[in-house]
């Protein structure tokens, strides 16, 4: 199956697979082992409006770039169409696009009204839409929730009023807030806000494998699909799906191609964040680059008593050494 690589406004990506913005995961290093694997587009961790005017130091950490990862994304997120407006003033010339969450069910998110919480009320949405573009002149998206809960499904009204407001583009993750990321995600509401939009819409949810991402596209005839938690330790997955896209054979990566890979974001991490963040952080991540390998618990459980980065170094090569040996 060919698909065309969607253009948001005035932006043209190189391919129709979006890394989405995750927040604790989605840092530089992970986008720039993302971007490397043929993501399209990447995003930064979901940031605070609030946070950002108020110049809070670990905010702005979270917007360092690298031009290995262009184009680049932001995200934010917050509950106030003036606070969202001035944050967009202060970012508006650091990224390629700029995306307002409005899908977030995370608890402290919804509970002051951001997040997934903006779609109980479709004015404010409108609202933060018209000031938050009357500022920013690029490409402009948002991230939705099908709705709040299974009785206010309203992304068919959100879509259309994102529209109406100058949104060049849409990402759906079809469950309302209540169900979190459990069931299933509903793809036919990715169809349906598809065939109601005139804007690119692009589809989320239960992406894990190429087959998964082929399926979305043809199934919903959305312009591109977000890859979330499929891609934790897999940036194989990214490029999976583009082959089976140009129908290409898709291949699993051997424990000495993940171990490099997981190698290098390693030292990607270190670079950017120094030791003691870097084996903080790289923990989570390196358990994700060990699953479904055999000794990959053991591995885990030594991961979290390790305090040095030359002992993970150390560890993480043994690990991959005995499943490329097996």
């Amino acid at each position: 199956m060919q698909t065309k690589s969607p253009q948001i406004k005035t932006l043209q990506l190189s391919s129709p697979v979006i890394l989405a913005p995750m927040a604790g995961i989605t840092s530089l290093p992970y986008r720039r082992v993302m971007k490397s694997f043929g993501a399209g587009l990447v995003f930064s961790e979901m940031i605070s409006a609030n946070g950002l005017i108020r110049d809070g130091k670990r905010t702005h950490l979270l917007m360092a770039t690298h031009k290995e990862e262009f184009p680049l994304g932001i995200q934010l997120f917050g509950e106030s169409p003036t606070v969202l407006s001035m944050a967009t003033e202060i970012i508006r010339d650091e990224t390629n696009l700029l995306d307002i969450n409005m899908g977030c069910p995370v608890k402290k998110v919804v509970r002051n009204g951001a997040g997934s919480a903006l779609l109980q009320d479709p004015l404010k949405v409108a609202r933060i839409l018209a000031a938050v573009r009357k500022i920013y002149p690029g490409p402009l998206t948002i991230k939705i929730r099908s709705g709040w809960d299974e009785q206010s499904l309203n992304f068919l009204e959100i879509g259309r009023i994102a529209e109406a407001e100058g949104v060049d583009a849409i990402t759906l993750h079809p469950r309302p807030r209540s169900q979190g990321f459990s069931g299933n995600a509903r793809w036919d509401h990715i169809s349906a806000l598809k065939s109601t939009l005139n804007i690119p819409v692009f589809g989320s949810g239960d992406i894990f494998n190429a087959a998964d991402g082929l399926k979305m596209l043809q199934q919903t005839g959305c312009d591109a699909i977000m890859i979330g938690r499929g891609s934790y330790g897999n940036p194989w997955l990214i490029r999976q799906i583009l082959d089976q896209l140009d129908g290409k054979p898709v291949t699993s990566p051997s424990p000495q191609e993940k171990y490099q890979i997981a190698l290098h974001h390693l030292q990607l991490h270190h670079e950017h964040f120094g030791e003691k963040k870097a084996i903080l952080e790289m923990r989570k991540h390196l358990c994700w680059y060990a699953r479904g390998f055999e000794g990959a618990a053991l591995f885990r459980a030594s991961l979290q008593k390790i305090e040095r980065l030359d002992q993970i170094l150390e560890l993480t090569r043994m690990f991959f050494s005995e499943c490329e040996a097996a």
